[in-house]
């Protein structure tokens, strides 16, 4: 995952999402789209609120989310956010 975190202009964190072919079936790619904005939906965009920082968050998935479970993306996702988090503020 490529995780990219700039200041959010909107009263609000917002949450992107870039989830290329990478020569896989449009199945495969909206499964990895859905787990993704999941986990921005149920994990990220409420701990970036619960923080009181307003940003915006875009995750371009590579190649290997399209075999990763649910729990590896989250774990990832979680983990470079909060890198990104306490390094930009």
């Amino acid at each position: 995952m490529d995780v990219f975190f700039a200041h959010s202009p909107a009263s609000c964190s917002r949450l992107g999402l870039l989830v290329p072919k990478h020569g896989r079936s449009i199945v495969a790619r909206n499964r990895v789209k859905r787990c993704l904005r999941e986990i921005g939906r149920r994990e990220v965009l409420p701990e970036l609120d619960a923080a009181g920082k307003k940003a915006d968050v875009m995750i371009r998935a590579r190649w290997k989310a399209y075999d990763a479970s649910h729990e590896e993306l989250s774990r990832e996702v979680r983990g470079a956010v909060r890198e990104l988090c306490s390094e930009a503020f």
